[in-house]
């Protein structure tokens, strides 16, 4: 599971929870867990041939479409604009306000 460093916990949690509509599903104050499954999950990457950065995670979310109107409304930066992938995923990329670049995905029906 990647663990994001930033420097402030609640602006980033609270980041996730309105634009990706993540759970918070552990909160230590200092550490907080963000999901909608308990899916333990890591990708290894050379360079991402279909976008101009590599992200630094990614992110399943139940609705990418909600998920990306959500960020357009709110003035978030879309690094890579939302489309279907020929490996059967929808995605676009979300740079954070502390600088990490999110792969938001679903599944195509």
């Amino acid at each position: 599971m990647p663990i994001l460093t930033v420097p402030d916990v609640r602006a980033a949690v609270e980041e996730f929870r309105s634009l990706l509509g993540l759970d918070v599903l552990m909160d230590h104050g200092w550490i907080v867990t963000l999901g909608s499954s308990a899916r333990a999950e890591f990708s290894v990457m050379s360079r991402d041939p279909t976008a101009p950065v590599n992200p630094t995670m990614s992110v399943e979310v139940p609705d990418v479409d909600a998920a990306y109107d959500r960020v357009r409304a709110s003035g978030g930066e879309i690094v890579r604009e939302l489309q279907d992938e020929d490996w059967g995923m929808r995605r676009f990329f979300l740079r954070t306000k502390d600088g990490h670049v999110v792969n938001v995905l679903g599944h195509l029906e």
